[in-house]
C-alpha cells in the first residue's frame, strides 16, 4: 500500500512551470463556452511560467495544492481591490486541474487561503465569478459565500455578468 502527499503551501519559482500547466489546463476546462475562443486563448497564454515566476518572485500569496509529485490547483488572493466592497481580503483565483475536482481539494485550498488572510488581518473576504460558471458558483455558495454584489466583464465582443461572493469574519 502506499501512501500519497496531499500538501497545501506558498507557491516557489520552482513551481512556476507546473503552476502555468495548472492554469492552463483549469481555465480551458473552466471557461470553455463561456469565454469566446481567441479571448480564451490571449488570456491563458498571457500567463505562462515566466509570467507566474514574476508574480511569485514579487512576493504574490500563490499557494498550491501537492498532490504527490502533481501541483493539482492553486489559489491567488491579497487585499481586496474593489473600493466599493467593504471586505478585508480576495482570493483572486481559485483553480483546480479537471482531474482533481469534485475530490475536495478546492475546499482545502480555499480554507488555507481564507486562513492565510485571517492570520494578515483580513478576516473578512470576498470571491468573484463569471455567473455562467456553474461549479464556481455552487462552489461558493457551498462554502457559504452570499451574493453581494454583481458587476459585469468584456471579453471581446462579448459582456459576462459576475457576481462577489462574501465571507464575514
Amino acid at each position: 500500500m502506499s501512501t500519497i502527499l496531499i500538501e497545501i503551501r506558498r507557491a516557489r519559482s520552482s513551481d512556476a512551470v507546473a503552476v502555468a500547466a495548472a492554469h492552463d489546463e483549469a481555465w480551458r476546462a473552466a471557461y470553455q463556452g463561456i469565454i469566446p475562443g481567441p479571448e480564451l486563448e490571449k488570456l491563458i497564454n498571457r500567463r505562462g511560467a515566466d509570467w507566474w515566476d514574476g508574480a511569485i518572485r514579487k512576493g504574490s500569496r500563490i499557494s498550491i495544492l501537492v498532490f504527490g509529485e502533481h501541483i493539482a490547483g492553486y489559489a491567488n488572493y491579497g487585499r481586496n481591490r474593489a473600493r466599493s466592497l467593504y471586505y478585508d481580503g480576495e482570493i483572486y483565483e481559485l483553480y483546480l486541474r479537471p482531474e482533481f475536482q469534485g475530490l475536495g481539494f478546492g475546499r482545502r485550498l480555499f480554507t488555507a487561503a481564507r486562513r492565510d488572510l485571517a492570520q494578515s488581518g483580513m478576516k473578512s473576504m470576498v470571491v468573484w465569478a463569471l455567473s455562467d460558471n456553474e461549479p464556481a458558483v455552487e462552489f461558493y455558495r457551498a462554502l457559504g459565500g452570499r451574493p453581494v454584489a454583481r458587476s459585469s466583464e468584456r471579453f471581446g465582443e462579448r459582456s459576462l455578468d459576475k457576481v462577489a461572493y462574501a465571507w464575514h469574519g
